[in-house]
């Protein structure tokens, strides 16, 4: 039921982003290079629970996509919860055949102190067909392993 809502989330917020990168953002290779590799849906668990689900298109040629993060909780004498943030659309993304660079608005992630604070640098890197492991340049802390899917 979690999955479900937190797709439905991701969606209006993936068509914002088409509709953002279509007026004016800076072309990918993705399409160029004729690699769809990192196409589709990437998603992560921890603990069993989704942890960061990440979805690549290339509508009209340009490569888009959204991040959508998820809040791990556990309350006491309790099991792990996992709720959805708020999806974010994938600012100057970038894929070279091999990794992914993009940045993410911090604006939403902890307000009122995140409000001025500047994007957040990611990278995908794939080192197999289907996997691949998401890096916060910006922050220290583990990589995610990434599975993706069709969309």
């Amino acid at each position: 039921m979690k999955a479900r809502y937190a797709f439905a989330l991701l969606l209006p917020m993936l068509a914002a982003a088409t509709s953002f990168a279509q007026t004016g953002a800076a072309k990918s290779s993705a399409t160029a290079a004729g690699d769809a590799s990192v196409l589709g849906v990437w998603r992560a668990q921890q603990d069993g629970l989704p942890w960061v689900t990440l979805t690549l298109t290339d509508e009209g040629g340009t490569l888009t996509g959204a991040i959508l993060f998820y809040l791990h909780m556990r309350q006491p004498g309790g099991q792990v919860t996992s709720t959805p943030g708020i999806p974010e659309p994938l600012l100057n993304p970038h894929f070279d055949g091999k990794v992914l660079t993009f940045k993410v608005s911090h604006r939403r992630a902890h307000p009122p102190e995140s409000l001025s604070s500047a994007p957040v640098k990611f990278r995908l890197e794939l080192p197999s067909n289907g996997h691949g492991s998401l890096v916060n340049d910006s922050e220290r802390g583990p990589a995610a392993t990434l599975e993706r899917s069709d969309y």
